[in-house]
C-alpha cells in the first residue's frame, strides 16, 4: 500500500467536502508527481487483481472490473489537465512533460497486457451467452474495441514500438498547446494616439484602457491577441495599418520563431501516421473515422464535397457584395484579410441597419447565464443554485449546484470560468472534474465545468458580451448539459463520451435559441435601464442571421479539409514547408489572396493538440444534426416540455450507451435531414 504521502496528499483522499467536490485550496503543484506515482501503483494492483482472479472471466470480474481500475489515477491525470489549461504558470506547464507520459505509460501498460487482453477477447467471443443490458453491451465492444485499436493483437516489438509513439505524442500535443499560448501572450499592441482609435465602440476603448492602467499606463490603450480585444478591433477599426498590423499578429502565431509548431506538426502528423499503419489501417484519418458516425475519409469528403458547392457559390456572392461595398465607401480595389471583417460589418449595418456593439448593452453575463439557466428550467426542469461554500482553483470561478425542479432531487455541479487571463489557453471548452458514473463503488453525479474568454468587466461597466459570446455560452451549456443530464452506470460511455461527430449536436442546437424572440425575452435587457430588448431589434438580428452563411460555412469547410489532409496524406509526401503544404491544401476554398507569413496549422490547436484531429468536419456535420433538430421544436413549441424532454430522454441522457444514430432515430423519429442546414442558412 503506499505510504505515508497518501495520508497528507490531497490527490490521495476522499473529499470531505459536498458530493465529494475537489478541495483546491488543499492542492499545490508538489502533490501531483506523488500522487501520480501511488496512483498508478494502485492501479496496476487493480489489474492484477482482475489478471489473477482463477474465476472464469465473465463481465463484472473482467469488463466492469476494468472499467474501475485505476479511478485515482484518471481523477488526478483529470484535474492536472483541467488546470493546465484553465489556470497554469511556466512551472505547472512544466508538469506536463512527466505528467503525460506517465499517465499514457499506464495506460499503455493495459492495453498491452495480453494475459488482461485474453480475458476480454474470451468474453467478447462468448457474448451472447451472457445475458447483458444494452449498456453493458455498448461497454464490452467498446473495451474490446479499445484494445484491439490500442496494438493488443501486435505482436512484442510492435508493441513497444506503439508504447514508444504514444510516449512521444503525449508530450508533444501539450506542448503545441503551450506554444501557442505563448505567441498568443507575446503580442501586445499599445496605442497612444487616440486618433488611431476612431471606429473603436466604447466597450473595447474602456477595455483596452483598463489592461493597459493595470500595466501601469493609464495614458495609453493595450490590444492584445485574445478574442475580446482582437475581434473587436479588426471588426471596427478605421485605421486599415494597424488592423494589419493585428491580423498579421495573430494568424501568424507560431508559424516562425522561438514558439513555432512547424516541426512539431511534422512529428505529430508523422508519428500519428505510423500509430495507425502499425495497426493495419493506411492513414491516421481511416484510424480516426472507423469509430464516427462517419465511418471512413470517403464518407468525410463525399459530405464536405457535397455541401461545398452551394456553399462557396453563396461565398462567392457575399465576397462580390462585400468588396463592391469597400470599393464604394473607400476605393478598394481588392479586399485584404484584414480588411473582411471591418467592411462586412459596415455592409451588415447598411443592409439591416444592424449594429452588433448595439446589442451588446443588452448581454449583461450574470443575466445571459440566468436566461440560460431558465431555459434549462423550461426544456428539462432543473434548477442551479450558486454556493460559495465550495473551494475554486481561481476568485473568478463560481460553482452552482444543480436539482431537478420538481423532485428536488440533486444532479450534479457546475463550474463557470468566464475570463481570459494569461494562465488560461484562448477559446472556449466544457469539461469534467467527475465524470457521471461508478467510481469508487457507487454510481456518482457529475461535476461539469465551462470555461471561456468574455468580455470583463470594467471600473464603471460589468461583462457585457457581443451576440457571438452569447452563442458561445449557450454552446458551452449545451455541451455541459449532455454530462449533467447523463444517467449511465459507467463513465466511459457517459455524458459528452459520444462519437465525436455526434458531441456536437447538444451544443448547437443549444445556439438556435439565441435568435428566437421567446428565449430573448427571458434575459435580453437593457443593462441600465432594465427594458427589454426592443423586438424591432430582434427582428433586424433574424433578418441578419443568414448574412454571409455562405462565406461562414466556406471557412469551416477550409478548416475541414485541411485537417483531412494534413490526417490522409502520407507524410512521405509532405514538404518540410508546413505553409506550403497548407497552401495547397486550403487553395479550393480560399477566396481571398494567400498573405505571405500567414498561417493557419500552426495555431490549429483543435486538430494537434484537442480531440479534434481527422474530425474537424464535424462541426459542420452536426450543423446538419442540429438544423433538423431544431425544425422539431420551432413546428411543436420553443419551450415544449415534451419535446425537451424526448430530448433529455433519447440523448442528453445516454451518453454513448447506444449507437448515436439510433439515438437521434428515437429523438426525432428519422434520419436527419441533410437540407435542413441549407434552409436554416438560406442557400436552398
Amino acid at each position: 500500500m503506499p505510504g505515508e504521502v497518501h495520508h497528507t496528499n490531497p490527490l490521495l483522499h476522499h473529499s470531505d467536502l459536498k458530493d465529494g467536490a475537489i478541495p483546491f485550496n488543499k492542492i499545490t503543484l508538489d502533490h501531483y508527481l506523488p500522487a501520480l506515482k501511488i496512483a498508478i501503483e494502485m492501479g496496476k494492483k487493480d489489474i492484477a487483481q482482475i489478471t489473477q482472479n482463477s474465476a472464469e472471466p465473465d463481465f463484472f470480474n473482467t469488463i466492469e472490473a476494468l472499467e474501475t481500475a485505476g479511478e485515482w489515477s484518471d481523477r488526478i491525470v483529470g484535474l492536472y489537465a483541467n488546470l493546465e489549461s484553465s489556470h497554469a504558470d511556466e512551472e505547472f506547464h512544466k508538469l506536463a512533460q512527466e505528467i503525460y507520459p506517465q499517465a499514457t505509460g499506464f495506460s499503455s501498460d493495459i492495453l498491452l497486457d495480453g494475459s488482461l487482453f485474453q480475458r476480454v477477447k474470451e468474453i467478447y467471443n462468448k457474448k451472447s451467452e451472457f445475458e447483458l443490458s444494452q449498456e453493458q453491451k455498448q461497454l464490452l465492444e467498446r473495451t474490446y474495441k479499445n484494445f484491439v485499436r490500442n496494438g493488443a493483437l501486435l505482436n512484442e516489438k510492435q508493441k513497444e514500438s506503439l508504447r514508444k509513439i504514444d510516449q512521444e505524442l503525449s508530450i508533444l500535443s501539450p506542448k503545441f498547446a503551450e506554444n501557442v499560448l505563448k505567441a498568443t501572450n507575446a503580442f501586445e499592441l499599445w496605442i497612444t494616439q487616440k486618433e488611431d482609435l476612431e471606429g473603436l465602440p466604447e466597450s473595447a476603448l474602456e477595455a483596452a484602457h483598463a489592461m493597459a492602467t493595470e500595466k501601469g499606463r493609464s495614458d495609453s490603450w493595450l490590444f492584445t491577441l485574445q478574442a475580446p480585444s482582437l475581434i473587436p478591433f479588426l471588426t471596427y477599426a478605421k485605421n486599415r495599418p494597424l488592423r494589419e498590423k493585428f491580423w498579421k499578429a495573430y494568424n501568424s502565431r507560431a508559424l516562425t520563431g522561438e514558439f513555432s509548431n512547424q516541426s512539431l506538426i511534422k512529428k505529430i502528423v508523422e508519428l500519428r501516421h505510423q500509430r495507425a499503419q502499425l495497426l493495419g489501417y493506411p492513414t491516421h484519418a481511416a484510424f480516426v473515422l472507423e469509430e464516427r458516425m462517419a465511418k471512413n475519409p470517403a464518407t468525410v469528403d463525399s459530405f464536405v464535397h457535397n455541401l461545398i458547392g452551394p456553399v462557396k457559390k453563396a461565398a462567392l456572392k457575399d465576397l462580390e457584395e462585400t468588396l463592391a461595398f469597400a470599393k464604394a465607401m473607400d476605393g478598394l480595389t481588392e479586399i485584404q484579410p484584414w480588411d473582411w471583417g471591418y467592411y462586412s460589418e459596415k455592409l451588415k449595418q447598411q443592409k439591416f441597419n444592424f449594429h452588433e456593439e448595439e446589442f451588446r448593452p443588452y448581454f449583461q453575463l450574470e443575466k445571459v447565464i440566468d436566461g440560460v439557466f431558465e431555459l434549462a428550467r423550461r426544456l428539462f426542469g432543473l434548477t442551479f443554485i450558486e454556493t460559495t461554500e465550495l473551494p475554486v482553483y481561481h476568485e473568478e470561478v463560481r460553482v452552482f449546484e444543480v436539482f431537478e425542479e420538481n423532485t428536488r432531487k440533486y444532479v450534479g455541479l457546475l463550474y463557470t470560468d468566464f475570463f481570459p487571463r494569461k494562465t488560461k489557453r484562448g477559446g472556449a471548452w466544457m469539461t469534467n472534474f467527475r465524470e457521471q458514473g461508478l467510481l469508487f463503488g457507487k454510481v456518482q453525479r457529475p461535476h461539469v465545468s465551462i470555461v471561456c474568454n468574455f468580455t470583463k468587466p470594467t471600473p464603471t461597466k460589468p461583462s457585457l458580451l457581443t451576440l457571438d459570446e452569447v452563442h458561445t455560452l449557450f454552446h458551452e451549456f449545451g455541451h455541459a448539459l449532455h454530462g449533467i443530464l447523463s444517467e449511465c452506470r459507467y463513465r466511459s460511455l457517459a455524458g459528452t463520451n459520444v462519437f465525436w461527430d455526434f458531441v456536437e449536436l447538444p451544443s448547437q442546437l443549444m445556439e438556435n435559441w439565441v435568435s428566437e424572440k421567446e428565449c430573448l425575452d427571458l434575459f435580453a435587457c437593457h443593462y441600465e435601464t432594465q427594458q427589454p430588448i426592443p423586438r424591432e431589434m430582434i427582428e433586424r438580428l433574424r433578418r441578419a442571421s443568414q448574412f454571409q452563411a455562405g462565406w461562414m460555412g466556406l471557412r469551416q469547410m477550409q478548416f475541414a479539409i485541411l485537417d483531412m489532409k494534413w490526417h490522409s496524406t502520407d507524410p512521405a509526401q509532405i514538404p518540410e514547408d508546413v505553409d506550403a503544404f497548407e497552401m495547397v491544401a486550403t487553395s479550393e476554398t480560399r477566396l481571398l489572396p494567400k498573405i505571405p507569413g500567414s498561417n493557419i496549422s500552426c495555431s490549429f490547436s483543435h486538430i494537434f493538440a484537442g480531440g479534434y484531429s481527422a474530425g474537424y468536419y464535424s462541426y459542420k456535420w452536426a450543423e446538419v444534426l442540429d438544423a433538423d433538430a431544431f425544425e422539431f421544436f420551432k413546428e411543436k413549441g420553443l419551450f415544449n416540455p415534451e419535446v425537451g424532454k424526448n430530448l433529455k430522454e433519447n440523448i442528453l441522457q445516454k451518453g454513448g450507451t447506444e449507437h448515436p444514430m439510433d439515438l437521434y432515430k428515437k429523438f426525432r423519429g428519422r434520419e436527419p435531414d441533410t437540407n435542413a442546414l441549407l434552409r436554416r442558412d438560406g442557400l436552398l
